[in-house]
């Protein structure tokens, strides 16, 4: 096994010799690979658009709703859970009128997404 080009992101020691076996070296490019996946129409979940029968543009269109839709979850998720720390948890724990804000504009952005990618193309 090579040395990996990029130094490791945790400490590392050896328990005994160099050529024993190592943990797998990170994959820099895994990262850049993902983004060219979502770029080309990859789903939330990483993968193509299921439907084989729609159009390529539809297909990336709808990948681009299932994308803003797991994120609209997410900040709904967030928004809630700081909604319940606001009322019901101590002050200090919650995060602020400004986050919530934000939290709330990020879920109409994500929603104004979700509805132009399904609105079907004349």
């Amino acid at each position: 096994m090579t040395t990996p080009e990029f130094p490791r992101p945790h400490p590392y020691r050896a328990a005994h010799d160099a050529s024993s076996e190592q943990a797998p070296a990170l994959n820099p490019a895994a990262f850049i690979a993902t983004l060219t996946r979502i770029g080309k129409g990859a789903a939330a979940d990483g993968q193509p658009w299921p439907e084989r029968h729609q159009m390529p543009g539809r297909r990336m269109a709808l990948a681009d709703a299932d994308c803003a839709l797991a994120g609209l979850r997410v900040a709904l998720e967030m928004l809630l859970a700081a909604e319940r720390i606001r009322q019901n948890g101590p002050d200090e724990e919650y995060v602020g009128d400004r986050v919530m804000e934000g939290l709330m504009m990020a879920s109409l952005a994500l929603t104004a997404q979700v509805s132009a990618r399904m609105r079907p193309e004349a």
